[in-house]
């Protein structure tokens, strides 16, 4: 795929903290190029939820306008959405479909409809069905099937599920701030999905990794254990959390809490200086306030500890505490760049740890702001999309491809002598003949090939 044919695809991610959109597109070497980039500070959200809908307008349209600042041509018109929150769960199901014709191979139709049946699944009155991810598929007596089941046959084709629900009410308000806003949701992606997808490598997939993206008002945690999505939790603390800890305890300013959070807070007090202190300006005259680092890291590191609680709780549950997950733990969002956190990670969980950036998926010339691991499910948006475009444009060239071509364009050499009688018809093609139509149609499959990305790209870029 050249950078000429691949779509323009818009991440949206509407965080408690901030609102960010990022547009980019896949070049020659599948790499991400960045051709537009706006954020703004959000407001009227609170722990992944949108609670007030003017000013989530507000701050969309303002991270849209520095977006187009950043580049003048760029037009946004759909976009993928993260959706988290608190109202976000997940449970596990198990479907099957029984074939009519059990002799003939498994089609992606047949798969495809099997996914669908599954959001038919009784869930709570209230909540709507985000998203369905197959894991082990099976057919008939054949189990544990890791990759989709095309090309199997058999009477019976089925699989385990990990299906992810929402509140209703939720979900509308997230619609219609960002239809408000002039765009149109090509998708809603649960933002420990989108993260993963940005800081992951297969590897990672392979061998066991949970992924945790401390955002401003929750923490959400993905668990990938042999290609498989296992489990998702959302863990209903962030950053913000920490940040009203610091100023209760402290007894400052929220802005200033912030700022002492970033610049000089730590995940471990025994990291910190016990001698150093950091100086608060008094409010209209009053005196300044000496604030000890050791004090704000012990209030950080107990938050922290309270993530981490509900970490390793989640993966008791799944069963993957131990040797399972040998990629261990992936920490990203904004409250993964804390002093020291590596380490307490690595202290509570008993997991080797990293920092996850999503660099791996950006061009060269990258914007350098984009680097840090906040915008890591922007990015993962964007790969989000590219792998529904790719699967669309699977889809429609095999669909393609299969055009049955009227007998007027056949060639003269390969017609096909047909006799007939009175129980069967039996059609007699010279070796030489049939030689003659396959050469003919592998020259017409090969002008289709070299035709349908510009084919796709048009309609693409016309539903765009």
């Amino acid at each position: 795929m050249n950078q000429k044919e691949a779509p323009i695809i818009v991440g949206l991610d509407i965080g408690t903290t901030k609102i960010a959109v990022i547009a980019g597109r896949k070049n020659e070497h599948g790499k991400l190029e960045i051709l537009g980039f706006g954020r703004a500070n959000s407001n009227g959200v609170e722990h992944g939820r949108v609670l007030n809908i003017d000013q989530t307008i507000k701050a969309i349209q303002q991270a849209l306008k520095s977006c187009f600042e950043s580049n003048p041509q760029l037009e946004i018109t759909e976009v993928y959405v993260g959706i988290a929150g608190q109202h976000i769960k997940s449970l596990q199901t198990r479907g099957d479909i029984v074939r009519h014709d059990p002799e003939s191979e498994i089609q992606q139709s047949e798969v495809d409809i099997l996914i669908e049946n599954q959001r038919k699944t009784f869930i709570p009155a209230g909540d709507q069905i985000i998203d369905v991810i197959p894991q082990e598929f099976y057919v008939d007596n054949i189990q544990n099937i890791k990759q989709p089941v095309v090309g199997y046959n058999g009477v019976k084709v089925g699989a385990n599920f990990h299906i992810i629900t929402g509140d209703k009410n939720a979900i509308k308000n997230i619609n219609r701030a960002v239809v408000k806003s002039g765009l149109t949701i090509k998708d809603l992606v649960l933002q420990p999905l989108a993260s993963a997808s940005a800081v992951m490598s297969d590897i990672d997939l392979e061998a066991g990794v949970a992924i945790l993206d401390i955002g401003g008002g929750t923490s959400d945690l993905a668990v990938f254990n042999e290609n498989i999505l296992r489990h998702t939790a959302v863990i209903p603390i962030g950053g913000e959390n920490i940040t009203n800890d610091i100023r209760q305890g402290l007894g400052v300013l929220k802005q200033q809490a912030e700022a002492m959070k970033v610049q000089f807070g730590s995940a471990l007090a025994d990291e910190a200086k016990a001698n150093a202190y950091i100086t608060i300006p008094g409010l209209k005259g009053m005196p300044a306030k000496e604030i000890s680092v050791k004090n704000l890291a012990k209030i950080i590191q107990a938050r922290m500890e309270d993530i981490f609680d509900f970490v390793t709780y989640h993966l008791k549950q799944v069963g993957l505490d131990g040797k399972q997950l040998n990629g261990g733990v992936i920490l990203t969002g904004g409250g993964s760049q804390l002093k020291h956190l590596i380490q307490l990670t690595e202290y509570a969980t008993g997991l080797n740890a990293r920092v996850g950036l999503p660099i791996e998926h950006l061009a060269p010339n990258h914007i350098e702001e984009l680097k840090k691991p906040m915008y890591a499910t922007c990015i993962g948006l964007i790969l989000k999309g590219y792998n529904d475009y790719e699967h669309k444009y699977k889809e429609f060239a095999e669909n393609y491809l299969k055009i049955e071509v009227p007998d007027s364009l056949k060639t003269e050499g390969a017609q096909e002598q047909v006799q007939e009688n009175s129980t069967n018809t039996e059609a007699t093609v010279d070796v030489e003949q049939r030689k003659n139509k396959l050469s003919f149609w592998d020259k017409i499959g090969e002008k289709l090939k070299r035709n349908i990305y510009e084919i796709f790209s048009d309609q693409n870029d016309k539903a765009m």
